[in-house]
């Protein structure tokens, strides 16, 4: 058994088409595979190195404004959590109607909504040091997402036909891996984030490095494989001024049969004024 997913690991897996996301991407299976409480491959590790990390940039003084664009939501709310803290105005975006969907249940308290209560409880408690009243966390976050948007990562105006004014800050977790086919595409991205960015502005981007893929259910989707040194050079290059950048290696490794990375990011940078 384990040869047989030691070389199965190991395959070259080939991108994931968007058609291929509108027709087999389940968020109840990625929330289930990732998120459930206790059993979800990035709940502990990865989300605490993502809140903690966004927590430490929200804070009074830090990275704050009028207007934050989140790009590849997903059907997820917990990047958000510190966000809506110092911004009065959220999008969210993503290019699946399905995401669209459980993020709008959420929003609007549908007793069917995912359920994101520890990741609140975790930023509302542990991070901000509040005792009770977590869902006062969840309703002010509510309150400050604005609209729910289709967007494609490869289009130039990702929000075509929309135009958007420029935004304080641009926010993506998890997503241009997966969107990207390669490393040019990547860099591509960057550069055009830099049009939905005031002059001065803020992108944060966190994922993760050297993986090959992720599965949902029993589906599975490809990722972009980048380096430290193919990170660093994309933002560079796309123009950025790199403000912060930290990587934590993977240490619990239970779970490579569901995603391969070993590796987690996360970058502050900055539009040049």
């Amino acid at each position: 058994m384990y040869l047989v997913l030691h070389r199965e690991e190991n395959m070259e897996t080939t991108f994931s088409t968007p058609q291929s996301y509108i027709d087999e991407f389940n968020p109840l299976d990625y929330f289930q595979t990732y998120y459930a409480l206790g059993q979800g491959a990035l709940f502990g590790e990865w989300t605490n190195f993502a809140l903690r990390n966004l927590h430490e940039t929200f804070a009074p003084g830090c990275v704050e404004g009028d207007t934050l664009i989140d790009f590849g939501t997903g059907p997820s709310i917990y990047q958000l959590l510190s966000a809506c803290e110092v911004f009065n105005n959220i999008i969210t975006s993503d290019f699946l109607e399905q995401n669209h969907i459980e993020l709008q249940k959420w929003l609007r308290k549908d007793p069917n909504a995912l359920d994101w209560t520890p990741f609140i409880k975790f930023v509302w408690c542990d991070l901000e040091g509040n005792r009770n009243n977590y869902e006062e966390k969840a309703e002010k976050l509510r309150s400050k997402v604005k609209q729910v948007l289709k967007c494609d990562a490869l289009k130039s105006n990702p929000f075509e036909p929309l135009v958007l004014p420029p935004a304080d800050c641009l926010l993506t977790c998890l997503c241009l891996e997966a969107a990207c086919k390669d490393k040019e595409s990547y860099c591509n991205v960057l550069k055009n984030f830099k049009n939905l960015i005031k002059p001065g502005g803020h992108l944060l981007a966190l994922s993760m490095l050297n993986g090959t893929y992720y599965n949902v259910g029993n589906k599975r989707f490809f990722a972009l494989t980048l380096t430290k040194k193919d990170l660093e050079m994309a933002f560079k290059e796309a123009g950025y001024e790199i403000k912060k950048i930290t990587f934590t290696p993977r240490n619990d490794t239970s779970r490579m049969d569901l995603s391969n990375y070993d590796c987690q990011y996360y970058v502050h940078a900055r539009k040049p004024k």
